[in-house]
C-alpha cells in the first residue's frame, strides 16, 4: 500500500495483504496498519489499484470499513471485476468502482491520474502515473517486459518513454527479481511446454497454478482442447476468477470443454485435465486435500500426473514439498518447473529493470516491492545506468520520501505495523497470544486445577492435572509424573497459605511458575501451563 500526498490531498495506490507465516498460528491474514488512512479519511481523493493480486487488493474491504464513506476506486477492467466480486463477498455494496482505460486521464484534486498498460502474470496490470505541479510520480506495480504476451498486448513502452522525455520526477519500481540477471521468459513460452508435457501423460492430468494467473489457466485449457481432453476447474477461487475473466471477454474456452468436478469419474482418465488451486501447498487448498485423500470430488491414484505450473513463494517451500511427497506416496507422478519450462515469472529480471530506468529517465528512484536485499540490488542497477547515488532512496515501510522544488529527502516516519485477521477478529498483533499458540503447537498444555479453602487458602482436595498435546515420546507419560506434579502443587499451596496469600491472581502466578519449572526440569519442554484455582 502506497500513499501519495500533495497539497493536503491523498491518493492511495493498492491495498494489499500478506499471508501469515508458519509462526503466526491461527492467523488468517496480515494487513497493513491503515490507521493513518482512518485519521485522514476526508483527505483521500481516490484508491487506485494496479492489478488484481491479493498482495495488491486483498486488504481493500478492511480499509473501506475503516475509512467510512469510500472514495472512488480506479483500476483496469479485470481488476475492477475481481474487486467487485470480493466486495460482494464482504457485503460491501454501493462502492464507487470505475474502470479507467489505459491512456485516459482523470483529475483528482491536485493530481492527474493515468494508468499505463503493463505485462504481468495477470491480465490488465497497470502502472500508475500521478502528475502534480511538482512533477510526475510513476508507480510501476508488478511488471515485466514480455514481448510475446499471451493476450498480444505488450507493455506500453512508448508511453513510458514519453514520460521520460517529459521529465519523470520519481520512479517507484518493482524490485522482486532484482537478483536475477537477464530477461524473464515469456509467458507465451509456457503454453507449448504444457502441451508437450500433456502429450506424454497417459492418465489423468492435474495442473496447479495461481487462480489469478488467467493466462496460465487459459494455456492449460488450450493444451487440453488440443488433445481432446475435458477440463474441470477445481477450487472456488479458480472457478470464480476464470468465470469473471470469461464474462469480461478476457479469457475464452471452447464450447463444451468444461465438466463439473463431480463428473470427473464419468470420463476416461486419458480424457480429463483438472486445473486446481494449491500450488503453494496451502492447507485448505483443493490440491492439498487431494493429496490427503480428503477431497470430495477428486481422488488421486497411480497413473495421475500432477503438474506444478508455479514455483514456491519464499517461505512456502516446506508446504509444497509436503504436498509433493504425499502425491508420490499415492503413486502419482509430479512435474515441476525444475523438470520442464512450465512456469514463467510475472516480474521482470535485471535487464528489464534497466530498461524501465532507461525509458523513464527519472530524476529520483525509489525501489519498491522487495526485501532489503533486492531494494539494494535495484539501487545498484539504477547506478549502473547512470543515476547518481544521491538520487536513489532505499526506504522502509512507514518512512516517507518528501520531494519538492529543492530536492528529495526522507521525512516523517509513520507507524507501519501490521494488523492480524484472526477468524472474525481484526486487530493489532498480540505477541503473547501468538507465543501461547506456538507453545501449544510445539509442547502442548498442562492444566492444573487446584481447590483451596476460601477461609485460609489451604488445599482442600487433590489437584486435577490434565495434559493435552504434550509430546512424551515413544515411552508415553513418565511413571509417577502426575503424583510428582500433585506434590509440587501441594507444596506451593502450603507455602502460600502459611504466608496468608489469598489473592487468586497471586496464587495462580506462583502455581504457574512452580509447575512450569518442574515440567521443564522433568521433560526438557516448555508447554503452556494453565493453573485454575477454585475457592470453596
Amino acid at each position: 500500500m502506497t500513499v501519495v500526498e500533495h497539497e493536503g490531498r491523498i491518493v492511495v495506490v493498492d491495498t494489499g495483504l500478506m499471508f501469515p507465516t508458519a509462526e503466526m498460528l491461527g492467523i488468517d491474514l496480515v494487513l497493513p496498519d491503515f490507521s493513518m488512512l482512518r485519521e485522514r479519511a476526508e483527505d483521500i481523493e481516490a484508491i487506485v489499484l494496479t492489478h488484481g493480486h491479493e498482495d495488491h487488493v486483498g486488504a481493500l474491504p478492511y480499509v473501506l470499513r475503516e475509512i467510512g464513506m469510500p472514495p472512488k476506486i480506479y483500476g483496469g477492467l479485470l481488476t475492477i471485476g475481481m474487486v467487485r466480486s470480493k466486495l460482494d463477498e464482504h457485503k460491501l455494496r454501493d462502492v464507487p468502482l470505475e474502470e479507467l482505460p489505459a491512456g485516459e486521464r482523470v483529475e483528482l484534486g491536485p493530481f492527474g491520474l493515468e494508468l499505463i498498460h503493463m505485462s504481468h502474470s495477470i491480465p490488465d496490470a497497470r502502472a500508475v502515473a500521478l502528475s502534480t505541479d511538482v512533477g510526475t510520480v510513476l508507480i510501476t506495480g508488478d511488471y515485466k517486459f514480455d514481448q510475446t504476451p499471451v493476450d498480444g498486448i505488450p507493455a506500453d513502452v512508448s508511453r513510458l518513454a514519453e514520460l521520460g522525455r517529459e521529465g519523470l520526477l520519481c520512479l517507484c519500481a518493482d524490485s522482486t527479481n532484482a537478483d536475477r540477471p537477464g530477461v524473464a521468459p515469456s509467458e507465451s513460452a509456457v503454453g507449448p511446454a504444457l502441451l508437450e508435457v500433456f502429450g506424454r501423460c497417459e492418465g489423468r492430468i492435474v495442473v496447479t497454478s495461481f487462480a489469478s494467473n488467467i493466462h496460465r489457466v487459459q494455456q492449460a485449457i488450450d493444451a487440453a482442447a488440443h488433445l481432446d481432453r475435458k477440463v474441470a476447474l477445481v477450487g472456488r477461487s479458480m472457478r470464480k476468477n476464470f468465470n469473471i475473466a470469461d464474462n469480461l471477454g478476457i479469457a475464452d474456452a471452447p464450447d463444451g470443454i468444461f465438466i463439473q468436478p463431480k463428473e470427473i469419474e464419468d470420463h476416461p482418465d486419458d480424457k480429463v485435465v483438472v486445473i486446481s488451486t494449491g500450488s503453494q501447498g496451502e492447507p485448505l487448498s483443493a490440491l492439498r486435500r487431494m493429496a490427503n485423500n480428503d477431497h470430495r470430488d477428486v481422488e488421486l491414484h497411480s497413473g495421475d500426473t500432477v503438474i506444478f505450473s508455479a514455483t514456491p513463494i519464499p517461505g512456502n517451500e516446506r508446504s509444497v514439498n509436503e504436498t509433493i511427497d504425499r502425491i508420490f506416496q499415492i503413486g502419482a507422478s509430479v512435474v515441476t518447473a525444475a523438470d520442464a519450462p512450465i512456469h514463467a515469472s510475472g516480474h521482470g529480471w535485471q535487464e528489464e529493470m534497466k530498461l524501465m530506468l532507461n525509458l523513464t529517465k527519472p530524476r529520483y528512484v525509489f525501489p519498491f516491492h522487495g526485501d532489503h536485499k533486492r531494494l539494494r540490488l535495484h539501487a545498484e542497477l539504477a547506478e549502473a545506468v547512470g543515476i547518481e547515488r544521491d538520487r536513489i532512496f532505499i526506504g522502509r515501510n512507514g518512512l516517507t520520501l518528501e520531494i519538492d522544488e529543492k530536492g528529495a529527502r526522507f521525512g516523517e516516519d509513520f507507524r507501519a505495523g501490521v494488523i492480524f485477521v484472526d477468524g472474525v477478529s481484526v486487530g493489532e498483533p498480540d505477541e503473547f497470544a501468538l507465543r501461547d499458540r506456538r507453545k501449544l503447537s510445539d509442547d502442548g498444555v498442562f492444566i492444573v486445577v487446584a481447590t483451596i479453602s476460601a477461609d485460609d487458602g489451604s488445599q482442600v482436595a487433590d489437584p486435577e492435572i490434565i495434559f493435552r498435546g504434550v509430546p512424551f515420546g515413544d515411552e508415553g507419560e513418565p511413571d509417577g509424573l502426575r503424583e510428582e506434579l500433585a506434590e509440587v502443587v501441594a507444596e506451593t499451596l502450603e507455602e502460600l497459605a502459611e504466608d496468608k496469600v489469598q489473592e487468586l491472581a497471586l496464587i495462580q502466578e506462583d502455581l504457574h511458575d512452580d509447575v512450569a519449572e518442574f515440567v521443564h526440569e522433568k521433560l526438557r519442554r516448555r508447554p503452556l501451563v494453565l493453573p485454575v484455582v477454585v475457592e470453596v
